[in-house]
């Protein structure tokens, strides 16, 4: 069962760098095609691909690069804006990256000549996740080692801020309740939190540490996954605080944790980069196997396509894609 799930990357697209992070557009942006970005060791780089798998006459893989952003040290997170429009005029391009200074960076470009960019400082250690607030794109969150969540408006004023117990790995907004905001600690311990009352109103507790990476499924609010140790492990938040199913996976620790977009049984997991290759793997709720493993030299980053069951993984010099059936 394992041999046949090995495969090789669908598609790929060469990068001029060591690929650090990379992330699909979730919101939908008026154009048919896709809009990714990925970080190297100091720039960002933001394209628009489209595969065969929604256009007939594309063969394999379309990719064209729209800008290059200069961000002069190691990019470690990217974070889409729902505000990022390419049907306006001018187009309206809008991320936030965290990196290796520290830093929020928040970018904002027509994709002409109007490329801008706004700091946003206060986290004392490295920033492990952010994201924008789904709707409006008015607020970001962002988690950090240094025990804090932290809730900032778009000129940089932090609105809220949550001490937590261990460094803060993963950060989610609800898609619709958009007052409810999940944090992952590094302790096993994830939380949901008021925003308007700013406390926690629930927590899931993990019986393995370190927790690595967690997501909550857009799909069915009510599922969270998390990579802890070498296992993945889900939750279902109506049953019980304590995990639903958990399965051991990455020999060399397990490093990040993806639901799909499309299906609340489909989702990834990526392994650390050990003595030879990093893994990454499909997992199908149901199936006792991963449906798809991937070996890559050196791995960072993951992300689903929008639309497709389509997975974007950073590697040398090089983004892979791999494909799965839903």
């Amino acid at each position: 069962m394992k041999q046949d799930a090995t495969r090789n990357a669908a598609y790929t697209v060469d990068c001029e760098d060591y690929v650090h992070v990379v992330e699909f557009n979730p919101f939908e942006s008026g154009d048919s095609g896709n809009l990714i970005a990925y970080g190297g060791s100091n720039y960002v780089v933001v394209g628009m691909c489209t595969f065969q798998e929604e256009e007939t006459d594309i063969e394999g893989i379309q990719y064209k690069t729209l800008r290059t952003f200069h961000h002069g040290v190691r990019v470690d997170g990217i974070a889409w804006s729902p505000e990022t429009k390419l049907d306006s005029l001018p187009p309206v391009i809008k991320f936030c990256t965290s990196a290796a200074d520290l830093k929020i960076r928040l970018f904002t470009s027509d994709l002409q000549d109007k490329n801008e960019y706004k700091v946003l400082e206060g986290h004392s250690d490295f920033i492990n996740d952010l994201v924008f607030h789904p709707k409006e794109g008015q607020e970001l969150a962002s988690v950090s080692d240094d025990h804090t969540c932290r809730i900032w408006n778009l000129e940089g004023k932090q609105t809220a801020h949550f001490l937590l117990h261990s460094p803060g790995m993963s950060v989610c907004w609800h898609p619709e309740e958009t007052f409810k905001l999940m944090v992952a600690e590094k302790n096993g311990t994830i939380r949901f939190y008021d925003l308007m009352a700013q406390q926690a109103i629930l927590s899931l507790q993990s019986e393995q540490t370190p927790l690595m990476s967690a997501h909550w499924c857009l799909k069915n609010t009510f599922k969270v996954g998390a990579v802890a140790g070498n296992d993945w492990i889900i939750w279902d938040i109506t049953r019980s605080s304590y995990p639903q199913e958990t399965r051991p996976v990455h020999m060399d620790r397990a490093h990040l944790f993806r639901w799909s977009a499309i299906s609340e049984n489909l989702f990834a997991t990526t392994g650390y980069p050990g003595k030879m290759a990093s893994q990454f793997q499909i997992h199908h709720l149901g199936h006792s196997q991963p449906v798809l493993i991937g070996s890559i030299a050196v791995g960072s980053g993951l992300s689903w396509h929008r639309t497709l069951p389509l997975c974007a993984v950073g590697g040398d010099h090089k983004l892979l894609f791999w494909v799965t059936e839903i």
